[in-house]
Formats: C-alpha cells, structure tokens, sequence
C-alpha cells in the first residue's frame, strides 16, 4: 500500500525550524524539569529524614528512661511499614515515606527490645511544594516553549521572506525580465556585515547584471549587423538584375534574395529582444484572414474553419506569424497542410516527422535546425516573438496521429449588448 502523500507545507524551511525548535525546546524543558524536580525532592526528603531521625532520638530517650511517649510515637505503632519494621528489628534505623489514613507520612524506626520503636511525621506539606513545584515547572516550560516558538517563527519568516523574494527576482529574470533585482540593502553598504541570504541575492543580482550586459551587447551586434548588410546587399541586388539571363545569374538572385530574407529576419528579430515593438489594434474575422496568409503564401494549403471567431489583435503581425508557420510546414514537414480556424484558436498541421524533441521541451532556438531542411531556425523564433507582442499564446506540440501541430491563440472579442454598452 502506498503511503500517503505528506501536504506540501511540511517541506517548507519556516516548517522544519519550528518543529526543530519545539522538539529542542521540549527536550531542554524536560531535562531541565528533571533536574530541578530530582534536586528539590531530594533535598526536601532529606530535610523531613532528619527531622524524623531526630525526633526518633528524642523519643528513644523517653523510651530508655521509661516516659510515656508521646502520641506520634509507639512501639510496633499501627501502619508501620512491614520494610521498615523488618530492618528495625535488624537493629538498624531507618525512614520511609507512605500513606497513612489517607495522607503522606515519613516514617522513622529504630530497634527497641527486639521490636520496633517509630515516630511519624505529617509529610503532606512537603508533598503539596514538590507537587506545586512540578505544576511551575510544567507551566513555566510551556510558556517558555510558545514564547521561543514565536520568537523563532518571526525570525526564521525574516529570512524565507528574504529568500521566496529572492526566488521571485530568479523566475521574473528567467522569464524574461532582466531588469528585475533583489536589491538587498544589506549588500549596498559594504560597512554592514551580510548573511548567506544577503550573499545569495548580491550574487544574483550581479549575475543578472552581467547577463543583461552580455544579452544587450549581443543584440546591438545583431542589429548592427544587419543594418550594415542591408546597404551592400541592395547594391548586390541592383548588380544581379543586370546579369545576362542564365543559369549562373539565377544562382547569384537566388542567394542574394535569402541573404536580405536573413537580414530581414535578423532585423526583425533586434527589434523583437528589444520590446520597443507597438501593437496596432483593431477588430478582424479570424477566418478570412487565416484565408489570406494562405492566398499570399501561394502553397497548397488547407484551409478549414471549424467556427469562426472575431478578435482584437494586430493584422500584420498574426499574418506574419501565420505565414511563418505554413511556410516551416511546407519547408520542414510534408502535406498535406492544414490550417483550422476552431473559434480564437488557430492550428497549422502538417503531417511530417513532427517537431524535434528540444523545440517541444524549450521552444524554437536561433540558427537550430534538425529536420534536414533548409532555414536558419528564425521563423518559429520570430513567430514566437510576434505572437508575445500581440498577447497571444502559441504552443508546439506533436500531432496524436504523427506530424507537428503548432497552436495560436488569439484574445477574442467579445461584443457588448447594448445595454451593456449604455452602462
């Protein structure tokens, strides 16, 4: 039988350290209840023994010099312990504390003729204090248990408060945003002494500094990059159009057009790291303009609309991200295509090999290609991109009966009534 599964805030630190602390804090009071309880009964024992032993002496004179004795006292007196008796008949002295109608008594006996002569003393008071003693202890050990539980609670919540925010700033930074910091004021006075906390969260915000840095400088390369190529590549075009007709110029156009369609694609993807990118809003019919990105697309494309849907989006940039979808289908897939328009949900279908295995587990990656075609890897990056702008949500996964299915969906829009509308 499999054990049940323990609730997840049992793992968390602030968890553990209470229960740390109430277990130490429960052994400290334990022992320390212990020692105190065996040192006072021991001296309070001891105490009432002599004073028994004492009186024992006493009587023992008036026994001796043939005085009454006095009511305490007696020789073989009822309720004497048969232990105690046996030793003074040994002709030893002795005490014992036991119940004598109905309340605590110390007993001392020594040896008198053969018998025993013994006195009692009311032990009920001694009994009362180690008993009051012990409910102190008991009481004083609890509130001394919750107070340390509060204390530590609130100490322990300082730090995992410290540490969920810095688990916050990490996600935010692997999301995307690299202006997120943690900002502990314990690392920016370096007078001041720094924690393992404090270290983790400076250490974590030099690392997004320096990945900033380097993401930033790698896409000022990019952009300059292309906008460098742009000016020589326009004067290579103009060139190429002026070649005689031939196989030989043909190759030279064709080159020349996938270099400004990287270039293109390089620019568009600088513009896209640098989120300076504005959306241009405005209601459209989902499925005639899935219609027309496979008109402009002029390959043998299906188009099936399931129910159509009117969104609120950005034409040119879902036509783009349509467009690169078909067009990674036709290039990287095998028909047929199908493009289905089922409410604000767009998919493109092929019937290919399907999508590598690291795309499904961590999206497109740039200048990464694995199914044989040709490409640079930047469509599904720039389709991506595009769709982030705009809000919407594209999934890639593998189609049920083989193939890759890639999954856009649009916010839709939802008319107001009229009513509605006046309100």
């Amino acid at each position: 039988m499999r054990a049940p599964r323990r609730p997840a805030w049992t793992a968390t630190l602030t968890w553990k350290a209470a229960v740390f602390i109430a277990v130490m804090c429960c052994a400290l009071a334990a022992l320390l209840g212990v020692l105190v309880h065996v040192s006072v009964t021991g001296q309070t024992v001891s105490d009432s023994r002599d004073k028994a032993l004492t009186r024992l002496g006493e009587v023992s004179g008036l026994y001796e010099a043939g005085e009454p004795l006095p009511r305490f006292a007696g020789v073989d007196p009822p309720g004497l312990p048969a232990s105690l008796r046996a030793l003074a008949v040994r002709g030893e002295r002795g005490t014992l504390v036991t119940e004598y109608e109905g309340r605590p008594t110390m007993w001392a006996a020594g040896p008198a003729d053969g018998r025993a002569l013994a006195v009692r003393l009311d032990y009920t008071q001694s009994a009362e204090t180690i008993d009051a003693l012990d409910r102190s202890i008991l009481g004083s050990s609890v509130l001394a248990i919750g107070a340390t539980l509060l204390v530590g609670a609130f100490a322990v919540t300082r730090v995992t408060r410290r540490l969920h925010l810095t688990a916050q700033v990490a996600r935010r930074i692997s999301a995307g945003d690299l202006d997120a910091r943690v900002d502990d004021p314990r690392t920016k006075d370096p007078s001041r002494p720094q924690d393992e906390v404090a270290t983790v969260s400076g250490a974590l915000d030099t690392m997004a500094s320096s990945l900033q840095r380097k993401l930033q400088t790698e896409q000022r390369f990019t952009a300059d990059v292309a906008h460098e190529l742009r000016t020589p590549l326009t004067g290579l075009s103009a060139a190429a159009e002026l070649l005689p007709e031939g196989r030989p110029s043909e190759l030279v156009r064709d080159r020349v057009r996938a270099m400004r369609g990287l270039t293109e694609d390089l620019l568009e993807i600088s513009r896209l790291d640098a989120r300076t990118e504005t959306v241009d809003l405005a209601v459209h019919e989902l499925g005639p303009l899935a219609e027309r990105v496979v008109r402009a697309s002029g390959t043998d494309t299906e188009v099936r609309v399931v129910r159509d849907a009117t969104v609120e989006t950005d034409r040119r940039r879902v036509e783009r991200v349509l467009g690169n979808l078909v067009a990674n289908a036709h290039r990287h897939g095998a028909p047929p295509v199908v493009v289905t328009v089922d409410g604000p949900v767009v998919s493109v279908r092929d019937h290919g090999p399907g999508y590598p295995a690291y795309l499904l587990e961590s999206g497109p990656q740039r200048f990464r290609t694995e199914s044989g075609g040709k490409g640079h890897g930047l469509g599904l990056t720039i389709a991506v991109g595009q769709a982030e702008v705009i809000g919407a949500e594209l999934v890639f996964a593998a189609a049920p009966d083989g193939g890759a299915e890639a999954r856009l969906r649009l916010p839709e829009y939802v008319r107001l009534a009229p009513s509605d509308a006046e309100e």
